[in-house]
């Protein structure tokens, strides 16, 4: 008799445990649904890109933790004297190197195309041991900081190299590339928002648990990774593209005069991506070449001089909201575009930029400069967007994936260009931006004309949904 009261007291012991516990995972799961139902939508979910989206959410999320971490122990712990000489330390070892290794990326994945899956989950799962090992180099601070700072810097950019590869393969039906782009651009930025002050309330627990907190993010993205349909590491159908111009191109190896298939019908250009593709990566290349350029120079400008009555992490944050920002909307407006114009659109991004640029050089301060990083971001996503409505409106089928891969490869060339500029340049606020005003002058000057003729002229390809 007694079990029997017994039991028959804690059954409502257990439903209201039960109860307790579903309202506490509510706001968990129901966050978890919304998100799923979003990145899934219009077709996503059947076609894997909404696998993508949420494994580059996790990328930008475990990005942006070792980024706190990293700034917090290089950047802000030491006295102004020192600041400039570490932070340059730290960005020319992580920098030369990958000025050697991204020449390599694109054509590595151009002959592994059937480990796109496992390459991006090895670049996830050694940032999350890289992570670890950073963990206890930044209480210390000590050279060992470096070279595992290197590592996650070139696991970050190869992974980038290898999802423009992965996503012509993962479009729904009647879904434009430049729409599968902004979503998982948007993702990665929406990621990185709510990541940072994650990782900012991690630090203040102790520097190594931001690096803690990334290790689990990719760990989850090296699973995540796996679950991404076969087909990503399908290659057929797929050759490999040359980013030349077309009175360079050849026939391929094996092609026969006239680079003609055995049946007669003439092969795609396998080594000529079209004039447009070319000028519109020139264009995003001083875009690119901007951004690194922006990063490094105000890094060392504010840090030494912030804005007048700012002191240096807002003045830093000023900036970096600002392009943050400025990125998110330019994403959302070639989604909306839905690639109309991109030669025009490019060139109008140049031309925003470069008088932008140009403001900021004559009224140098706190608004212009807020400005510039703004409408840096504005213009480096809406071009880019661009110049994947040109590749897949003018790039063929079976090479796209590779044109994606050796354009990204190049784009990351030229951040590390601009970046390794920002660190040489003296610290003069007016001298900076007319130097940015400059680079975007010289893609200008090199892709104007062609990108202007080309929209006049018209595509002689039909666009690609």
């Amino acid at each position: 008799m007694a079990a029997a009261r017994s039991h028959q007291d804690a059954g409502p012991v257990r439903r209201t445990g039960r109860a307790v516990g579903r309202a506490l995972r509510a706001p968990f799961t129901g966050t978890a649904r919304a998100v799923r139902r979003a990145t899934h939508a219009h077709g996503a979910g059947e076609s894997g890109l909404g696998k993508l989206i949420e494994l580059h959410a996790v990328n930008g999320a475990g990005d942006v933790m070792i980024t706190v971490a990293l700034a917090s122990t290089v950047f802000f712990s030491v006295p102004t004297d020192e600041a400039r000489g570490r932070v340059a330390l730290y960005l020319a070892v992580t920098m030369a190197p990958f000025v050697l290794l991204a020449p390599v990326i694109g054509p590595l994945l151009d002959r592994l195309p059937h480990g796109r899956r496992a390459a991006m989950a090895a670049s996830m799962l050694a940032r999350a041991v890289l992570a670890v090992a950073l963990s206890g180099a930044v209480a210390t601070g000590g050279l060992e900081l470096y070279p595992a700072a290197l590592g996650v810097l070139v696991c970050s950019k190869a992974y980038g190299v290898v999802r423009s590869a992965v996503v012509p393969r993962l479009l729904p039906p009647r879904f434009s590339l430049v729409k599968a782009n902004s979503r998982v651009t948007l993702a990665g930025l929406l990621a990185t928002g709510i990541a940072a002050p994650i990782g900012a309330g991690l630090q203040f627990v102790g520097p190594a648990w931001p690096l803690y907190g990334a290790c689990v993010v990719f760990l989850g993205g090296t699973v995540l990774a796996f679950t991404l349909p076969g087909k990503v590491d399908s290659a057929k159908g797929e050759r490999r593209a040359r980013l030349v111009p077309a009175h360079e191109a050849v026939p391929p190896s094996g092609a026969g005069r006239g680079g003609r298939r055995s049946n007669g019908e003439r092969r795609p250009g396998l080594r000529s991506v079209g004039p447009s593709v070319l000028n519109g990566l020139q264009a995003n290349a001083a875009h690119r070449a901007l951004s690194g350029f922006l990063i490094f120079f105000l890094a060392f400008l504010l840090r030494e001089d912030p804005f007048p009555g700012q002191s240096a992490v807002v003045s830093l944050g000023v900036v970096g909201v600002a392009a943050g920002a400025g990125n998110a909307i330019g994403t959302a407006v070639g989604s909306w575009l839905r690639a109309r114009a991109p030669e025009a659109i490019v060139v109008a991004m140049l031309a925003l930029a470069l008088g932008t640029a140009v403001l900021a050089a004559l009224l140098f301060g706190t608004v212009t400069v807020a400005a510039l990083s703004a409408v840096a971001g504005f213009t480096l996503a809406l071009s880019k967007l661009s110049l994947d409505a040109m590749i897949q409106r003018d790039v063929p089928e079976e090479v796209r994936a590779s044109a994606f891969a050796r354009s990204e490869t190049a784009l990351q060339m030229a951040w590390v260009v601009g970046g390794g500029i920002g660190i040489a340049l003296p610290l003069n606020g007016v001298l900076g931006m007319a130097v940015a005003a400059g680079l975007l002058a010289l893609g200008a000057a090199t892709s104007v004309r062609g990108l202007v003729g080309a929209a006049r002229r018209g595509s002689p390809h039909p666009r690609v949904a």
